[in-house]
């Protein structure tokens, strides 16, 4: 019998689950918080945690960019560029070099989600740490006039099973470097923007990857 392999989307992650009280999470990654509940599964534009200068905070998840529109050439509503790719983060022109440079932060996650099947009918598949049930991605954060602080999620290549799933993946921090992504040098904090080797759990489920 031969498996068909499923369609994969070509979006990177657009939602993740923060699945742990925030005392539980502030608790965890030894930092204090001044913040009350938060939402489980982050979107896009959504207010998401993130572990920025010694505390737990709330930011909305994505940098705005400005979109014009085609036909009346007026401003529309920001989007949110919510993953930022490892190899471009010292591009002198891109938008994320200053932040990478200047203000890295944790984002504490229990799994994030990819989209699997054919299009029009894909389905959200999720991966986590079997032997962390909360752990830490890379992230970088910048003020905006359109939504205050906001924060990236950094991603790089995919490797073992989750490149089974999508080619890139967020960049899993391990307990040991997460002091050294937020406060070491760009260059030793750019060396840990691999993938991740350690074991995961994939779940693919049967939700439709857009609700209805």
């Amino acid at each position: 019998m031969f498996r068909i392999r499923s369609q994969r989307s070509s979006a990177i992650c657009n939602l993740y689950r923060a699945s742990r009280s925030v005392e539980e999470i502030a608790r965890l990654f030894r930092v204090e918080s001044t913040i009350g509940n938060a939402a489980e599964e982050v979107y896009p534009k959504y207010s998401g945690l993130v572990i920025a200068e010694g505390r737990l905070r709330t930011m909305t998840w994505g940098f705005p960019r400005e979109q014009i529109s085609k036909k009346t050439g007026k401003l529309l509503k920001p989007t949110a560029v919510n993953n930022a790719r490892s190899d471009q983060l010292v591009n002198p022109y891109g938008m994320w070099r200053d932040s990478f440079e200047r203000r890295r932060c944790l984002i504490p996650l229990t799994a994030w989600a990819e989209a699997e099947g054919s299009s029009g009918s894909m389905t959200r598949t999720w991966l986590s740490l079997p032997d962390q049930p909360i752990f830490a991605c890379a992230g970088i954060w910048r003020g905006s006039d359109e939504w205050g602080d906001c924060y990236s999620m950094v991603m790089t290549d995919a490797v073992g099973p989750a490149a089974e799933v999508h080619d890139r993946m967020p960049v899993i921090l391990r307990p040991e470097d997460y002091d050294v992504w937020q406060h070491a040098a760009p260059d030793d904090a750019r060396s840990l923007c691999v993938g991740y080797t350690g074991d995961l759990a994939i779940d693919r489920t049967s939700a439709p990857w857009r609700p209805r």
